[in-house]
């Protein structure tokens, strides 16, 4: 086997393979357009392009294309052949710097949010050459931004950008304010852990519910699920590793820095988790992860579930987003040092990301929003739907001293020692972890653990980008115009500690008293659901927000907040018209079939002896009967509430319609068809289960 160092990123078309490629002169262009948003000259692209079609072919490659990544939460890709025809009746590779820059696909049955009518097709998409081309499968893949006729953005990449380059903007003049004049630019930086499951590719094929929805719909608890914690880091079954290895080469060879991997919390849960790169890129990678996952899945006769709660009972899977703002140089503004109390430059980025946080916690909630991460956001395993941010002792008790104008004594640092002396002495971190925390601080970064497992990690970081631009900008225009630059630097530093400190929360986030206390006297904003949350993107000081910063337009915020709040519509009901499709045509048949075989025996016990009480079977008679009506009827009432949402006017009244009805029926006809499992033979029951499904990859 080749060493991991040969072949990672060989098909990537990289810096390494552009030098080796493109003369000098080009290859200095193309950097200054990468690293310094320079325009990108014709001839740049024509050589470019040629040098891509040749390292492309060369790799097997027959076509390319302009992969992107529209409002579907998944990846695009329409796929042409480098093939031109030649005079002599054979045909010649070809591809231009027009083919790479721009590409026309059809926008017409993409969600535009009203953005663009059926009959207007034409839509652009063009080259975004800060993340590399990468070859997959026989097929060149250039990403790229994708846009309206119009000009406005369909994408998540585009806003993703146009997001860094804002927040980029503001911390070059912070920056400055400090004295670091030398620094180019400012990107944020992601390292987004991947929590998914793997089950047997036969069971999930007998399971309509997972075939059409991603989740189960109906199950009964197990005897055992993850109780003993015995999954939690355990021993990686020999199926899975020869999986997580193949993947592992599969993310290596496309540049993805895969790094960590281990079994989750759940039965049949794992993670993966990568090296942080610029968040544009982790954004680009993590798709291309996503996708890798399913792909490499079915070759070991496996599926991998992306769904954010595919098991009731069980933990649910997240992506927690890991965040910092670096320098070009590799300076990470987060970085506290060794002294944070007197580091007043990481102080003033703590503090604008603090009061960015509070100012748009509703942002950052409705960028997690999906009707998957509803079922998961405020269970056990995930953040409760309250934001707030963990910060640890140390940073806490500084911030405690500047607010109060008291001197900051320090934090000793605590040897460990284990009383072996065989075992290593090492120093104890200044702080703790917050597992229950949606958004805390963790040595250098902070972690948003809010996301769900299937989610782009564009929209958080999106919003994240702009809320803490925000907050800089507010910081930058003050200082800039104050005569003593030091007094307004601490005074501004004290007062944000001061006005946003409700949003700290060192506690456990997962204890019913925060909840309560959160809302009730701390003020902070409890969105539980999708339809609570999502209307507020278009809340007036968001709109300003995202607008000022040329994020969004209004009609671009306009046209996601309605393609959101469709796409939660069309999940569920999916989900709801499966139920009643599986309840109809499979459970009640399946009980009815048991219920007649314990008939037919009781009248067979009784034609052998009259005396018989049959008591066993009669009252499981009685039950399944009991349980066949209430299914009947339980799967009634939720085709009516179906047909109810015919009548709602704005899809907000039918994502409300949903949120307080559709949804509590489908509970009432899961439980009913769930205690119907628990009492009906294995034989009969028409799918596995969840003890078949959580424990039979081996």
């Amino acid at each position: 086997m080749k060493n991991i160092s040969e072949y990672f990123g060989c098909l990537v078309f990289d810096d390494r393979v552009m030098k080796a490629n493109l003369s000098a002169k080009v290859y200095q262009s193309l950097r200054r357009t990468i690293d310094e948003g320079a325009q990108l000259d014709i001839s740049v692209a024509n050589a470019v392009a040629a040098a891509m079609k040749d390292w492309a072919a060369a790799n097997g490659a027959t076509h390319f294309t302009h992969w992107f990544q529209p409002l579907t939460g998944i990846t695009a890709e329409k796929h042409d052949s480098f093939i031109s025809p030649s005079p002599d009746g054979g045909v010649i590779m070809e591809f231009f710097g027009k083919e790479l820059i721009q590409g026309e696909p059809d926008a017409s049955s993409f969600p535009s949010g009203g953005l663009r009518a059926t009959f207007e097709a034409r839509g652009y998409t063009a080259w975004d050459p800060t993340s590399y081309a990468f070859i997959k499968g026989k097929t060149l893949c250039i990403p790229t931004a994708f846009c309206s006729y119009g000009g406005e953005a369909l994408d998540k990449k585009t806003p993703l950008l146009r997001s860094m380059e804002a927040l980029n903007k503001q911390a070059l003049r912070i920056l400055r304010l400090f004295g670091n004049d030398d620094v180019k630019c400012v990107r944020t930086s992601v390292g987004p852990e991947q929590e998914y499951f793997l089950i047997d590719k036969e069971m999930y094929d007998k399971r309509p519910d997972l075939r059409f929805t991603g989740r189960t719909l109906f199950g009964a608890k197990p005897p055992k699920g993850q109780e003993m914690d015995d999954h939690y880091f355990g021993v990686i079954k020999p199926r899975v590793a020869a999986y997580m290895e193949e993947l592992n080469e599969e993310l290596w060879k496309l540049g993805i820095l895969a790094k960590t991997e281990h079994n989750e919390v759940a039965p049949a849960q794992h993670e993966l988790a990568p090296i942080y790169s610029t968040t544009n890129i982790a954004t680009d990678h993590n798709q291309l992860t996503m996708e890798m996952m399913q792909k490499v899945a079915a070759k070991h006769g496996l599926v991998c579930l992306l769904h954010e709660k595919p098991f009731a009972g069980v933990n649910g899977s997240g992506k927690h987003n890991n965040w910092s703002m670096v320098t070009e140089a590799g300076v990470n503004l987060l970085s506290p040092g060794e002294t944070p109390y007197e580091n007043a430059q990481f102080l003033l980025f703590l503090c604008a990301v603090i009061k960015a946080v509070d100012d748009y916690q509703d942002l950052l909630r409705l960028s997690v929003a999906t009707a998957g991460n509803d079922h998961r956001l405020g269970a056990n395993e995930a953040p409760p739907a309250v934001v707030s941010v963990f910060l640890g002792d140390e940073l806490n008790a500084v911030l405690e001293a500047i607010e109060n104008n008291t001197p900051y004594a320090g934090t000793q640092k605590t040897q460990m020692k284990l009383g072996v002396d065989v075992l290593p002495k090492f120093n104890r971190d200044t702080t703790d972890r917050n597992r229950t925390s949606p958004f805390a601080f963790t040595g250098n970064k902070f972690e948003f653990r809010m996301l769900g497992s299937s989610n782009s990690i564009a929209c958080a970081n999106i919003m994240l980008n702009s809320a803490v631009a925000e907050s800089l900008k507010i910081y930058a225009d003050r200082l800039e115009r104050a005569e003593n630059f030091e007094d307004a630097l601490h005074e501004m530093i004290r007062k944000t500690i001061k006005d946003h400190k409700h949003i700290i929360f060192n506690g456990n986030g997962y204890d019913d008293t925060w909840i309560k206390e959160a809302v009730e006297r701390r003020g902070l904003l409890n969105y539980r659901t999708t339809p609570d949350c999502m209307p507020h993107l278009l809340d007036e000081k968001n709109v300003k927000m995202l607008t000022s910063h040329g994020v969004f337009s209004e009609a671009e915020l306009r046209s996601r907040c309605d393609i959101m709040l469709e796409n939660y519509c069309k999940t569920v009901v999916i989900e709801a018209n499966t139920m009643v499709d599986i309840a109809k045509t499979e459970i009640a048949p399946a009980v009815g079939a048991y219920t007649a075989e314990l008939a037919k025996m009781i009248t067979e016990k009784k034609a052998v002896d009259d005396t018989l009480p049959c008591n066993y079977e009669r009252g499981l008679v009685k039950k399944l009967s009991a349980l066949t009506d209430r299914i009947a009827i339980k799967t009634e009432e939720l085709e009516n509430a179906l047909v109810e949402l015919h009548n709602a006017e704005y899809i907000i009244s039918e994502a409300n319609m949903i949120r307080d009805i559709v949804l509590s029926k489908m509970g009432e006809l899961r439980l009913a068809c769930d205690e119907a499992e628990t009492v009906t033979a294995k034989k009969y029951w028409p799918f596995p289960t969840y003890g078949d499904l959580l424990f039979s990859v081996r």
